[in-house]
């Protein structure tokens, strides 16, 4: 059973996700507090991690950077503020995926559960692949590892982001668009994520480009 942990203070939002995870068989621990919330997602082992933004203590953002300097597992942000700024920070900080208030729960759920099996089939070693690794030019992707280099130094990457790196490099020389980017590594339908898409890429090109 997949652990959720939820850093939400709107108590109301917090028992509606709960209960709606937990029909999905999920098993979920809410924090209410930023701080809190901090200390049981390091200290804790959790398979994804729900946070809000705005929280009392530590909010949202930080708690995200947090994660990102010790786990790689998915983290899906929430917030009432719908600016694109604030989206753009989240996805910068690591964030794996991004939903505004008011949203469908089921839609929650549906990105819960996309997040989780691209997590899952990334940590998966795939001995039946033909290709185990891909070079080009100062690229080097090991499959079998999960890790990229650079000019011979492993580059540190998020589980999201190395499934944009090994898409690409899978097909060199061809122009991607944005939406088929995200419904194949996001693995859903398009939802006007070119923000989404752009931020991850970002973050890439900051890591890999000299």
């Amino acid at each position: 059973m997949s652990r959720v942990l939820i850093v939400e203070d709107e108590e109301a939002i917090a028992e509606i996700e709960k209960d709606y995870l937990e029909l999905s068989d999920f098993e979920v621990v809410i924090k209410s507090d930023g701080t809190q919330g901090l200390a049981t997602a390091l200290n804790e082992d959790f398979d994804i991690m729900i946070l809000d933004v705005m929280l009392p203590g530590t909010d949202g953002f930080e708690i995200c950077k947090s994660i990102r300097e010790r786990f790689d597992k998915p983290v899906l942000m929430v917030s009432a503020k719908k600016d694109d700024i604030d989206k753009i920070r989240g996805l910068g900080l690591g964030a794996d995926d991004y939903i505004s208030k008011p949203f469908n729960t089921q839609e929650m759920i549906a990105r819960v559960k996309a997040q989780l099996r691209r997590y899952m089939r990334l940590g998966a070693m795939n001995s039946e692949s033909m290709q185990d690794s891909i070079r080009i030019g100062d690229l080097y992707l090991d499959k079998h590892a999960k890790e990229l280099n650079v000019n011979g130094e492993s580059v540190h990457l998020t589980a999201t982001e190395y499934k944009i790196m090994e898409l690409l490099m899978s097909n060199p020389g061809r122009v991607f668009p944005a939406e088929e980017i995200y419904e194949r590594v996001w693995e859903e339908p398009y939802y006007n994520a070119d923000n989404i898409v752009a931020v991850h890429i970002r973050r890439i090109r900051e890591k890999i480009e000299i």
